[in-house]
């Protein structure tokens, strides 16, 4: 037996598109409204979260940058065998690290204040931390602990007499300790 094959029309498929669709080709303003819309409400409720982010990541940031300076200043007093401190400013929000090289008599300024953030931080008051060189620390203006401030979150900061430094709570919060 043979078999006769037929070629299809041309535009099979151009009549069973038509079937399927109608006559419409694109959105309708409808669809595309509704679409707007969707991704309106979406994005509004993103924004808080983002915000929330960028609080926690600003005071996370001015904690890192104050616990690497009382690290460094340490680490200093350790290695070059004087006395050093750092001045914590409240009003300045910045950093001051010093030293007392023998035969000094006083502290002296290593370089120039540094601001440990760029955001209005707020620290709870002026502190300076002095740093033996068998790396013992006290507390000769304020105390050993202090609270950071920013936008209503709050972590506090408490070092130890040998430079270990907790933060508590571990996660910024609306209130502090």
């Amino acid at each position: 037996m043979s078999e006769i094959v037929r070629p299809l029309p041309a535009n099979t498929g151009g009549r069973a598109r038509r079937k399927f669709l109608g006559s419409s080709k694109g959105f309708s303003l409808l669809e595309g409204l509704m679409v707007l819309v969707i991704g309106t409400i979406l994005t509004i409720m993103v924004i808080p979260s983002i915000n929330a982010g960028v609080r926690n990541y600003r005071i996370n940031g001015s904690i890192s940058s104050i616990t690497w300076s009382i690290h460094s200043t340490r680490y200093q007093a350790l290695m070059q065998g004087y006395p050093y401190q750092v001045v914590f400013s409240s009003s300045a929000n910045t950093y001051q690290i010093q030293n007392m090289q023998p035969p000094a008599v006083s502290y002296s300024n290593v370089g120039a204040a540094v601001p440990f953030s760029s955001w209005p931080v707020t620290l709870s008051a002026d502190t300076t931390l002095n740093f033996k060189p068998n790396g013992y620390v006290t507390a000769t203006t304020g105390n050993l602990y202090f609270t950071i401030t920013y936008q209503g979150l709050c972590q506090k900061l408490t070092v130890t007499n040998y430079g270990n430094i907790s933060i508590s709570p571990s996660n910024p919060q609306p209130t502090c300790p």
